[in-house]
């Protein structure tokens, strides 16, 4: 039986954002805004991008094109997202449902569609990857900070 790309990144998506909130849960409450080092992020800010980037990348797989991103506008938003854990949390479970929606609705003749991104060009499929992949990614780092904390179990 083969299964999509398209079905594999919304199904790992989906899987993979109960993961990463299972990681922040194992960061003590007094601790999910903290970070070891003033150069190091805090569980709560990495929630904020996984957050915010599953709308933006839900936004670009449906317009097939990228507007213009302002950078200082996302770093001031995701600023107060990480102060406000309830809030993140819910806008995390609300955009990976938008993401999950829109990469388990792309046809596959759109998967090869190039976009231009500031660093370069992408197909719809690099770009409905990315909602998985920087998931996972933040998983180990806030699995990470759990292992700092001594709480994450093995």
């Amino acid at each position: 039986m083969s299964v999509s790309l398209q079905s594999f990144l919304a199904q790992g998506t989906k899987t993979a954002v109960a993961d990463l909130i299972t990681a922040l849960e194992r960061i003590p409450q007094d601790k999910r805004a903290w970070s070891p080092a003033p150069t190091a992020r805090t569980p709560l800010d990495q929630i904020a991008e996984c957050a915010l980037l599953n709308d933006n990348t839900a936004s670009i797989l449906t317009r097939k094109e990228a507007k213009d991103f302002d950078f200082a506008a996302y770093l001031k938003t995701k600023a107060e997202l990480a102060n406000d854990e309830d809030r993140v949390v819910a806008l995390l479970k609300s955009n990976t449902e938008k993401v999950i929606a829109v990469i388990a609705a792309m046809p596959d003749e759109d998967l090869e569609i190039e976009v231009d991104l500031p660093w370069g060009k992408m197909t719809l499929a690099q770009i409905a990857s990315h909602a998985y992949w920087n998931t996972c990614y933040h998983e180990g780092q806030i699995n990470y900070l759990a292992s700092i904390l001594g709480t994450l179990e093995h």
